[in-house]
């Protein structure tokens, strides 16, 4: 097959993907190179290890689903990294490795006065790793940037310390490997994957609440770090202090060195991040649709990205530009993130959509049919209200925070990788929010 010919189909190929998943499109497929198309096997080129572990993650579906349809046969899809003008061999990413988001740097992140200090503070830190702020911790409700901040420095540090070891994972992660490491009679080699690395980064950390034996081991493996210098980063949804449950020495170790909150964006600075999540896009969307979303959309970066996702979705759909008369139809003319919200608002809208009972979600059914929508209730009252994870256990049949924390974590990081889950969340706040009675 000619050489140009191939090229011109692996061009369709990626705009079908596109079509098919624009919630994961991103401007720089542009730079993906075609490695091999033969034998019934695509090998993608990607720039680099970030970029390859996002789109077979997150893209695999859509490219392989468009692959097959320009082609007209079935086709496997692979990711590999290039370098420069000559590609390495397509390899297996290695899943045990910490996988870093592409879109997550210090270059995308939009700095504000709700999040000035953790960015300047991570910044300092991937410079000269356990030097300036040992350890630095990060609080704030879901969805305001934290996790953003952890990535880029990650990246950051990777590019200026290349021989930097780094951990970096969920604190649910951690407490599960420790267990796996008990059970299987292999606490020291956990103890030496992580006592020994040069910056250990943990999201989530109020995840430690109540387990009593995992404060314990990571009460020592933060001593070891801190007393050999190595760096520590850590995020919550609370301060080091409002962490229930959280034993004292911890609570004053988190504290040791900077502890800084990152808040809810200002009008401008949402205005920016809808700007920069729509060029990472490649969007064209106009100030006023910009000045709309930012307007409509308060409560956190996430909903804002959702909004854009369900426009965007709309606008692919539909065959039509983005306008403000688009936005208005996709995101609703009401729409406001920031009416007060109950949890019995969320509840009776949830249950509509599932079809299940309020006696459904409160109860100990643990079929996938009522466990979703009990743990979408959960996701939805800890971002549209503010009460306590414990106070949104007790609707939902008197379960405990630690319950609540975890379906918080499953459904965000489902949203995170299924574009219909984002669209069914953002669709039920839609209708939470413009509940008549709120």
């Amino acid at each position: 097959m000619a050489k140009q010919l191939i090229e011109d189909l692996f061009a369709d190929i990626v705009e079908r993907a596109k079509t098919l998943d624009p919630g994961n499109t991103r401007k720089w497929f542009e730079k993906l190179q075609l490695l091999a198309l033969d034998a019934g096997a695509l090998v993608i080129g990607c720039p680099d290890e970030a970029t390859a572990q996002f789109l077979q993650d997150s893209c695999t579906r859509s490219f392989t689903l468009a692959a097959q349809q320009i082609t007209g046969h079935l086709v496997t899809v692979d990711f590999s990294v290039y370098e420069g003008k000559k590609p390495s061999p397509p390899k297996t990413l290695d899943q045990k490795s910490f996988k870093l988001h592409p879109d997550y740097s210090f270059d995308t992140f939009v700095v504000g006065p709700s999040n000035r200090l953790a960015h300047a503070s991570c910044v300092a830190v991937s410079q000269s790793p356990g030097d300036t702020y040992n350890p630095l911790f990060l609080y704030g409700n879901s969805g305001l940037g934290k996790t953003h901040l952890l990535h880029a420095f990650c990246h950051a540090t990777r590019k200026a310390h290349n021989d930097a070891v780094i951990e970096f994972l969920s604190c649910e992660e951690f407490v599960n490997r420790f267990i796996r490491a008990i059970e299987q009679g292999k606490l020291s080699s956990f103890q030496n994957q992580f006592r020994k690395v040069d910056a250990l980064v943990i999201d989530d950390v109020q995840f430690l609440s109540d387990r009593e034996q995992s404060q314990e081991e990571f009460f020592h493996t933060f001593n070891a770090l801190y007393n050999n210098g190595k760096q520590i980063i850590l995020s919550a949804d609370s301060s080091p202090s409002d962490i229930p449950s959280l034993e004292e020495r911890l609570i004053s170790r988190f504290s040791w060195g900077l502890v800084t909150r990152v808040d809810p964006p200002s009008h401008d600075t949402r205005v920016a991040i809808v700007q920069k999540k729509a060029n990472l896009r490649g969007l064209e969307v106009s100030d006023e649709v910009t000045e709309y979303i930012a307007r409509k959309v308060r409560a956190n970066i996430r909903e804002l990205e959702g909004a854009l996702t369900t426009l965007q979705a709309m606008a692919l759909t539909n065959g039509q530009k983005i306008t403000l008369e688009l936005a208005k139809e996709a995101l609703g003319d009401e729409f406001d993130s920031t009416r007060n919200v109950s949890i019995t608002d969320i509840i009776e809208v949830v249950t509509d959509h599932y079809g299940v009972r309020l006696s459904d979600l409160q109860s100990k059914k643990r079929s996938q049919s009522i466990t979703i929508p009990r743990q979408i209730c959960m996701f939805l009252a800890r971002s549209l209200t503010h009460h306590s994870l414990g106070e949104i256990g007790g609707h939902l049949g008197g379960r405990d925070h630690t319950t609540v924390m975890h379906a918080c974590n499953k459904i965000g990081d489902i949203q995170e990788n299924d574009p219909k889950m984002l669209a069914t969340l953002n669709e039920l706040t839609r209708r939470i929010t413009q509940n008549p009675a709120n």
